[in-house]
């Protein structure tokens, strides 16, 4: 199976530091993440690759230029193995990271066929215990992570909560699990914050904004958070903006007609610059069921926006300190996050400590990689 590059590195040394390996670079927030720390490693003079199934997504136009994209031009990722095989046999990284379940899976594999001598990390962004699959499913990705996942050099994940769930449910060893932050808080960030969001919710005279941003999916469940501002709306006027595609966007507005609330939400969809919106809204809510370290709840504290979480397994309390940032409400609990909101909306949000978020820098983030992925820099 043929690739294409479709950029070109510094060619002063032929080998590849470290290549990336994800299905796309969509809007999501492990493909933000991943964009995020390739940009850190160019910076600090690494050769770096990012080698996709299929080279699309938003997040392709945020990649530095020093970055060299190779694109599988694979259907999907369970058709990838034949160009993966076929990358790390021509190229041989010093290391290969990858993230999400099945690009993981394929990313062992692969090593194994090839025989090369990279190092393989693999990246773990979310509680795979609480995953919802099928039954049959869920079964056999605990045999295929149990069995496949121990083969990987190194162990990933961003948020403690995240580690302990990989090492229980997949039987890997605490000694090859390693904690990497997001790194979400970039230089720019305060500058694109104070771009204009462009939205006349946010004009003089407006009622308070609710925002929330994620994939439109049943882990995100904006079902949830639509219900919360309804109870909301019978008390006092506000406005809920939702950033963020998927497969749940016909249903999400079904539900606020059903609600009677369509008028005041706005599905707004995938924004380029989200951090205006949360410089600008009243508050912030993350709905859950579960997660990983969501960058949104970082992003929107940087950005000045307070915080409301639902308390769901993954990284969010560590985030929040345990609630010492933000407010941490039941999963499921329309009722609560309601309450939460018009209480943030009456008195404030909480005050986060200036340098609380410096863990969560580009450079706090790409100083931890280089360690775990045994980097060194090289000059181009």
């Amino acid at each position: 199976m043929a690739f294409k590059t479709m950029k070109n590195n510094s060619k002063s040394n032929p080998r590849i530091g470290v290549a990336f390996f994800m299905q796309d670079l969509s809007g999501g927030g492990a493909e933000k993440t991943m964009t995020s720390l390739a940009n850190g490693f160019a910076r600090r003079g690494i050769r770096v690759d990012f080698v996709l199934v299929h080279a699309t997504g938003v997040n392709l136009k945020f990649l530095s230029e020093k970055v060299r994209v190779v694109d599988l031009r694979s259907r999907n990722s369970y058709v990838c193995l034949p160009g993966l095989v076929r990358y790390l046999s021509q190229s041989r990284p010093e290391v290969l990271l990858s993230t999400q379940d099945l690009t993981n899976l394929m990313a062992i594999i692969a090593r194994r066929i090839s025989r090369v001598n990279t190092r393989l990390v693999i990246r773990i962004g979310n509680m795979v215990s609480v995953q919802k699959r099928p039954f049959v499913k869920k079964k056999l990705e605990k045999i295929l992570l149990s069995t496949l996942y121990p083969w990987a050099d190194e162990v990933v994940a961003n948020s403690k909560y995240v580690a302990e769930d990989i090492i229980e449910y997949a039987g890997i060893s605490p000694t090859k699990v390693h904690i990497l932050q997001n790194p979400v808080v970039t230089s720019d960030l305060p500058s694109k914050a104070r771009e204009d969001a462009g939205h006349i919710w946010f004009k003089k005279g407006q009622p308070p904004v609710v925002l929330g941003a994620g994939r439109l999916t049943e882990q995100k469940d904006f079902e949830t958070l639509l219900h919360a501002f309804a109870i909301l709306r019978k008390k006092m006027e506000a406005k809920l903006i939702i950033l963020g595609e998927g497969e749940k966007r016909s249903q999400l507005n079904a539900i606020a007609r059903q609600l009677g609330i369509e008028k005041d939400v706005d599905l707004h969809g995938y924004v380029d610059n989200p951090y205006s919106f949360m410089r600008e809204s009243s508050v912030f809510v993350l709905s859950s069921k579960w997660e990983g370290s969501p960058s949104v709840v970082i992003q929107a504290i940087a950005c000045g926006c307070p915080v409301i979480s639902t308390d769901c397994p993954g990284g969010v309390r560590e985030i929040l300190d345990n609630g010492r940032y933000g407010d941490l409400v039941p999963v499921g609990d329309a009722t609560a996050i309601a309450e939460a909101i018009g209480k943030v909306l009456g008195k404030g949000g909480k005050q986060v400590a200036p340098n609380w978020l410096d863990q969560f820098s580009i450079e706090n983030a790409t100083d931890q990689a280089m360690k775990v992925l045994k980097l060194s820099s090289i000059a181009e």
